[in-house]
């Protein structure tokens, strides 16, 4: 994906969720239904941080580009152009896959 056009506030990341898996490891074709929701996907736009108590900014510990994990189902999805986003809180990110 190039460049979004999304600019996420406070402590929001936008993230391109991973494709969901469609063959189990043996091999059984799932249907749409039986899919897991992926957990996994690369960051794609950060917000500036939130703001403390004094109004001092707190940067985020993500970045565009990295690969995270997020709770299952955190966050909200959306399409913007024919691709399909989700848009979630910094403390939904479980961990950065390096």
């Amino acid at each position: 994906m190039a460049k979004t056009a999304l600019k996420p506030l406070g402590d929001r990341v936008v993230v391109k969720p991973a494709g969901r898996e469609e063959t189990t490891k043996s091999g059984i074709v799932l249907p749409d239904t039986a899919k897991e929701k992926p957990q996994r996907g690369t960051v794609v736009a950060v917000g500036a941080g939130r703001k403390d108590d004094e109004g001092k900014r707190i940067s985020l510990d993500v970045e565009v580009g990295n690969e995270v994990l997020f709770a299952k189902y955190a966050g909200t999805e959306f399409k913007l152009e024919d691709e399909e986003l989700l848009i979630l809180s910094e403390k939904d990110i479980l961990a950065i896959v390096s």
